[in-house]
């Protein structure tokens, strides 16, 4: 389960963040999950309860927002939505769809004390 080594990181990021701000709780932790950022929302809820113990935000709580994922047509020159990699424009049926949005997994907001 690489959502783990993710929350591990997360609790890098968090501590380091505290030092830079001068914060001691993290009370909420926002983060986007792609839908093809090959993460799973549950596992992370996991992993983020399990390695948070201890810490600076323990009992914090892990708000996952999945925003959507968009590919710009190649062919129709038009941004649609797609549900995995590899789908076909659903305007033209063309192949050549390049992601611009829907991979990333990333903090977007913390509420600390």
């Amino acid at each position: 389960m690489h959502e783990m080594s993710l929350c591990e990181s997360m609790l890098d990021i968090l501590k380091d963040q505290a030092a830079r701000d001068h914060f001691s709780r993290v009370k909420r932790v926002c983060v986007d999950v792609g839908p093809l950022s090959c993460v799973e929302p549950e596992a992370l809820q996991f992993g983020f309860d399990v390695v948070m113990k201890g810490s600076l935000a323990e009992g914090a709580a892990l708000e996952i927002s999945r925003p959507p994922a968009e590919a710009l047509c190649l062919s129709c020159l038009e941004t649609v939505a797609v549900r995995q990699r590899f789908d076909t424009c659903p305007l033209c049926g063309s192949e050549a769809l390049q992601v611009t949005s829907g991979e990333e997994l990333k903090i977007r907001e913390l509420e600390v004390v």
